[in-house]
């Protein structure tokens, strides 16, 4: 098909990006959402706050230039979620909860007697996602009242608004079955395409003009055959009637065969990232009638964009596509909105960094250079180039102590003596009993502590005095887990505002923001800190901590520490070195910080890996090393220490089937899991490598305010055992506690002990 570029429902647009961030640059939403959750507002409070997110940030991007405005991409929690409302996939058990936005509510975070749906990993990204359960009592059915009701509130406002939808491969490529014997969802993918089809013809008569449907997960290798299955959804859709033009937009990679496939069909456009993905594959895949959207700017990163290159890459494929827009590699969900306000930044790290804002800057600069020269845009081009060189030349970039370190390393320093033979060791020194009980780590955080951070931030108090706070709130957990008979305890880190941010504001080569703010999931943000030089650890992290933790209790108290996979899955990494190097580099100062541990008397310490599956790379052919180099780096932080101390580690909220094998390599002493969603899934898969050591699948769903009782942790502890002995498993919830209350948290864990003790 040849893109007929006077037509209007075909005209294309020049500067845009997939998405934008929801949140709000100072959280509005999720004040609004917890506190309508809370009852403290209603639901036209709650509307009146994401009208006013949605309406500034439309006049932003109309302001900064772009000419296509994405709508529809706001939510309330998840996008996945909201496509499940779209197409009448919500799960029956909400189905008698009457309100439609309470119902949406009890799917993402349960209700009473309501279980909510499993979370996992957007891709390889830091956001969480709702899974869909796909079941033979769910029968899909149109529901395009957000969709439109946002595309029309946007043109009352006269934007130029792009709907954005996630595509039927993709939702039914990332739902899950309902029960085991339900059917594979992608099977189900002919009962979606008449529902897209009126859902087109729906959006042309409100007048959009383009439709984006979203379809990331045509850059994995995740299902048989995605390529041969786009063309087909593709060509369907194509071919209806009465349709706005529609724009297949791929992100987080290199989409590969999937592309030419797209060309083969009569969609009007396609979106492609140039910054992870390649050039070579756009040149091959035949877009000569196509309108191609190039996410040359990195969405997913805080880095200045070299515009030269980036341009570059714009030039290589002029010519060899009908016509071009400029974009973002994928939706800026994943950076902070603005470094307004970022005041407290060294002038020289202000300078080399973009975040959302200043990115639809560097989008617009572009399309204008490419329609018009780089001479048009010569001062945002010099700009660009003088950060680049700052940056380069920083000495903090390179740390001879640190690189000698590294260079001197050797196979010995990532390995323990075996596990069986530690075992041995540890379960002499220990003492604890069968089905010991533990918690994650952190314990709620509290009104009073989150005042002590701010009086230490205003200067109300001194160093002194916050530690003095701190030290109390330590005691009293403490002294509740003793209450509630625990075997193993924890301090419950009130001193830690996010379990990376902390470790990354004591080492040399990071920074942390004011007001970075991205969303992990529902109203949960964190502010990833920045990754820019060689990593020192300059003193002990947490070594005080702990040791006046264990001085209140005979009980063993776990140090506890973040991986180094983990601290830089969640941070903003150097894009200059490979992550590898990274990695090592941060496992030193782990490795360090848990000998230190070790000297002061901690015989258990747990370095989290949550985020193991979530840098998994998204295509099969590139996993083994990614695997390989993540495994040494846990090894390495973990091999200075004793066989006595118990090394424990932590992984949540992720399909874990593909790291199965990886798991067993980090050689843990224990291993905690999230399995509370997924109903112990991940056990089976355990076993089916041989997974023989100990291990603490999670009984206690701490994403949701529900608290299960006695009996159902008890029988989720009788499942586990159907597949791990009881000398091997332990008992602990799914994640940290920190986003509960105090009185969730008691009854829960109060439960679980009891629950263990009648198992027991």
């Amino acid at each position: 098909m040849s893109l007929d570029t006077t037509h209007p429902t075909t005209s294309p647009f020049t500067a845009t990006v997939p998405g934008t961030a929801r949140i709000g640059a100072n959280r509005e939403l999720k004040r609004a959402v917890e506190a309508y959750w809370a009852g403290r507002s209603d639901r036209a409070a709650l509307e009146s706050v994401a009208a006013v997110l949605r309406r500034d940030g439309w006049r932003q991007l109309l302001t900064a230039g772009l000419d296509s405005i994405p709508v529809n991409t706001f939510s309330y929690y998840d996008q996945i979620l909201d496509t499940a409302v779209l197409l009448g996939a919500l799960p029956t058990r909400v189905a008698s909860i009457d309100d439609p936005l309470d119902a949406y509510f009890a799917a993402a975070r349960g209700a009473d007697n309501v279980a909510p749906l499993e979370m996992t990993k957007w891709f390889d990204t830091n956001y969480h996602y709702l899974v869909p359960e796909i079941g033979a009592d769910i029968t899909f059915a149109l529901d395009p009242t957000k969709v439109l009701s946002e595309l029309a509130e946007a043109r009352a406002q006269g934007v130029p608004a792009r709907p954005v939808v996630i595509g039927p491969i993709t939702f039914l490529g990332l739902s899950k079955p309902a029960t085991a014997d339900d059917a594979d969802p992608l099977s189900r993918i002919d009962e979606l395409i008449p529902l897209y089809v009126d859902l087109l013809e729906r959006l042309a008569a409100a007048g959009a003009t383009w439709v984006q449907i979203d379809e990331p997960i045509l850059v994995t290798d995740s299902h048989e055959g995605l390529a041969e299955l786009a063309e087909r959804v593709y060509g369907t859709l194509a071919a209806a009637t009465d349709r706005p033009s529609i724009l297949v937009q791929t992100y987080f990679g290199d989409a590969g065969d999937a592309l030419a496939a797209l060309a083969r069909t009569d969609v009007e456009g396609v979106g492609v990232e140039l910054v992870s993905g390649s050039v070579e594959t756009v040149l091959a895949a035949g877009l000569r009638d196509k309108h191609v959207v190039a996410g040359v700017v990195d969405g997913r990163n805080v880095w200045r964009t070299d515009l030269d290159a980036a341009l570059g890459r714009l030039e290589s494929i002029r010519g060899v596509v009908g016509t071009l827009a400029v974009s973002t590699s994928c939706s800026t969900l994943h950076v902070p909105y603005t470094l307004r306000g970022e005041d407290g930044l060294d002038p020289a790290l202000h300078g080399w960094l973009a975040f959302a804002e200043e990115k639809v800057g560097e989008v617009t600069a572009l399309g204008r250079a490419y329609a018009h020269g780089r001479a048009y845009q010569a001062a945002e081009f010099d700009a660009a180039r003088a950060a680049l060189a700052s940056r380069a030349g920083d000495p903090r970039l390179h740390v001879d102590s640190v690189r000698a370190r590294l260079a001197a390393l050797t196979s010995a320093d990532s390995t323990r003596t075996a596990a069986a033979d530690r075992r041995v060791i540890q379960d002499a020194a220990l003492g604890l009993p069968t089905l010991a009980t533990t918690t994650i780590g952190s314990y709620p955080q509290t009104t009073d502590i989150r005042k002590a951070r701010q009086a230490l931030r205003t200067g109300a108090i001194d160093e002194a005095g916050y530690v003095e706070r701190m030290r109390a709130e330590i005691a009293d957990v403490i002294a509740l887990q003793e209450r509630i008979g625990l075997d193993v305890l924890v301090h419950g880190e009130p001193e830690r505002n996010d379990m990376v941010q902390y470790f990354a504001e004591q080492l040399d080569g990071f920074f942390a923001t004011a007001n970075g703010w991205v969303q992990s999931y529902g109203s949960r943000c964190v502010r990833p800190p920045i990754l820019f030089g060689d990593v020192v650890r300059p003193a002990a992290m947490t070594v005080d901590w702990i040791s006046y933790a264990q001085s209140l209790t005979s009980k063993p108290v776990k140090g506890m520490l973040t991986g180094p996979v983990t601290i830089l899955a969640w941070s903003f990494v150097r894009d200059d070195q490979p992550l590898a190097v990274s990695a090592n580099q941060v496992a030193l100062a782990i490795r360090d910080e848990t000998v230190d541990l070790e000297r002061s008397g901690a015989a258990i310490i747990q370095v989290d890996e949550p985020a193991l599956r979530e840098l998994l790379p998204l295509r099969a052919a590139d996993r083994e090393a990614y695997l390989d180099w993540a495994i040494t780096s846990f090894r390495l932080s973990t091999a200075g220490v004793a066989d006595a101390t118990q090394i424990h580690t932590h992984l949540c909220y992720s399909e874990f089937g593909e790291v199965i094998g990886a798991i067993a390599g980090l050689d843990a002493d224990v291993t905690s899991i999230e399995a509370a969603r997924s109903h112990m899934e991940v056990l089976a898969d355990l076993n089916a490598i041989g997974f023989a050591t100990q291990v603490g699948p999670g009984v206690y769903d701490i994403h949701s305010p529900r608290v299960p009782g006695v009996d159902e942790i008890a029988a989720s502890l009788r499942e586990a055992l159907a597949a791990v002995p009881a000398d091997r498993l332990w008992v602990n919830p799914d994640c940290g506690l920190k986003t509960r209350t105090t009185a969730e948290v008691t009854e829960a864990l109060t439960n679980m002990v009891q629950a263990a003790a009648a198992v027991r």
